[in-house]
C-alpha cells in the first residue's frame, strides 16, 4: 500500500489547485535529522488516544516531549512514553523549548482560540509547527500564524489528515482526470451527535461551534472535489439545544457554495445528528464516498462502476499525516496542507457565519 499511496499522493498534488508559499519550506541552514522530535501541546483526547499512539508507529518522527498544565498528566505520560524531565513543559515554561535540540516540531492540539498564541510562540522558539484544525478562529489569526512562521523560517502544517490518506487521494485523482466529467454538484455532510455540554466545542469564547470543527471537513470535501475555491456562499444555522449552544453558537449549519466554473456545493454539519458522506455529480457520472471523514473505513463507488477501498487500522491516518509532514521538512519539499490551506477554509467559515446572520449571499474575494 505504501507505493500506491505515494503514487496517488504525487499525482493528486500535481493536479490539485493548491499553492505553496516559501513558509512551507525547511531552512537551508538547519541540520538534517533521520527523525524529528515532536512535542505535543495539549494532552486531551486527540493527543492521548490518537497522536501519541500514532507517534509510536511513525518512521520519520517520534514523541520527544509534551506541554501540559496538569502535573498528573505529565507524570503519567513521562512513565508511559519514557519522556525525560527536560522535555516536559508547562504553559508557563513553554518558551524554554527554544533551547531544546531534542524538539524539532511543536504540534498544537489546543482549543482553537489558543492556536494563534502557541503557533506564534513556537515559531519564535525556532520550531516547526503543526496545528490541529480548525487552524484558528479568524482569517486574521491564520495570517498572523503564517507570517510568524515565515519570519522565523519554520514550516507550518495544518492537521488535515484526510489529504494524507489513500482513499481521498484516489478519488481526487479520479476527479482531476475527468473520470466523471465536469463537476456540477457536490453534496457533503459530516456530523455526529455530541452529548457533551461543557467541552470547548460548546463554548464560543474557545472557538466552539460546529462549523469550525466538523464544518471544516465538508468545506474540504467541496474544495477538493471541485478543485476550486468558492466565490460566494449562502447559509443557514440553527440550534435544537439552546441550553447547550448559547450566545449564537451553531449546533447545525447548512451552506451552499458557488464555484467559478459554475459548480455548486451543498454542505451540512451538525452536533445534533449522525451523517457522513460525499456525493459528487459530474457531466459523465457520479462518485459516492461513505463514510467520508471517519478515522478509517472509507469506501468510494464510481457510478459507472469501480470501487475505492484502501483499508487500514486506526491511527493509520495520524501516523501517515505526521510521517508525510516530517518527510517534507527533512527533504525540503512542500507540505501537503500548509498554513495557507487552513487560511482558505477559515475565510469560507467567516463568510458562512456572515451569510447565516444576514440571510443574504456573501461574496468571497
Amino acid at each position: 500500500m505504501t507505493s500506491r499511496r505515494t503514487f496517488l499522493q504525487t499525482t493528486a498534488l500535481a493536479s490539485a489547485t493548491v499553492t505553496f508559499s516559501p513558509t512551507t519550506l525547511w531552512s537551508a541552514t538547519r541540520p538534517v535529522k533521520d527523525k524529528l522530535g515532536v512535542a505535543l501541546v495539549g494532552l486531551g483526547y486527540y493527543s492521548t488516544d490518537l497522536l501519541a499512539p500514532a507517534l509510536q508507529k511513525t518512521k520519520n518522527c517520534y514523541l520527544a516531549g509534551i506541554v501540559t498544565g496538569t502535573p498528573e498528566k505529565a507524570e503519567k505520560w513521562k512513565k508511559q512514553y519514557n519522556i525525560p524531565d527536560k522535555n516536559i513543559y508547562t504553559y508557563q515554561t513553554f518558551d524554554q523549548v527554544a533551547n531544546n535540540p531534542d524538539i524539532d516540531v511543536i504540534y498544537v492540539v489546543l482549543p482553537p482560540s489558543m492556536h494563534e498564541e502557541y503557533v506564534v510562540r513556537a515559531a519564535k522558539a525556532g520550531k516547526h509547527v503543526w496545528v490541529e484544525k480548525p487552524m484558528a478562529v479568524t482569517a486574521k489569526e491564520c495570517q498572523n500564524m503564517i507570517d510568524a512562521c515565515a519570519k522565523n523560517k519554520v514550516s507550518l502544517a495544518v492537521g488535515y489528515r484526510l489529504q494524507h490518506e489513500p482513499n481521498t487521494q484516489e478519488w481526487m485523482k479520479g476527479l482531476r482526470d475527468g473520470k466523471i466529467g465536469k463537476i456540477q454538484m457536490v453534496n457533503c455532510s459530516a456530523a455526529y451527535y455530541d452529548a457533551r455540554t461543557n467541552h470547548w466545542k460548546q463554548k464560543k469564547e474557545m472557538g466552539g461551534g460546529v462549523m469550525y470543527d466538523m464544518g471544516v471537513y465538508v468545506l474540504q470535501g467541496a474544495r477538493l472535489a471541485t478543485g476550486e475555491e468558492p466565490i460566494a456562499v449562502t447559509a443557514q444555522q440553527y440550534t435544537a439545544r439552546p441550553d447547550v449552544y448559547k450566545n449564537g453558537l451553531d449546533e447545525t449549519t447548512m451552506a451552499q457554495l458557488i464555484f467559478p466554473s459554475g459548480a455548486r456545493a451543498a454542505v451540512q454539519t451538525s452536533y445534533g445528528m449522525n451523517m457522513n458522506f460525499l456525493d459528487v455529480v459530474g457531466s459523465k457520472g457520479t462518485l459516492r464516498v461513505e463514510p467520508y471523514s471517519a478515522y478509517n473505513g472509507q469506501k468510494g463507488v464510481w457510478g459507472a462502476g469501480g470501487k475505492i477501498e484502501h483499508p487500514y487500522e486506526v491511527p493509520w491516518q495520524q501516523t501517515q499525516q505526521m510521517d508525510d509532514d516530517a518527510a517534507a521538512i527533512m527533504n525540503k519539499k512542500p507540505l501537503i496542507a500548509p498554513g495557507e490551506e487552513g487560511l482558505r477554509d477559515i475565510r469560507i467559515v467567516e463568510a458562512i457565519y456572515a451569510a447565516a446572520k444576514s440571510g443574504k449571499e456573501v461574496k468571497i474575494s
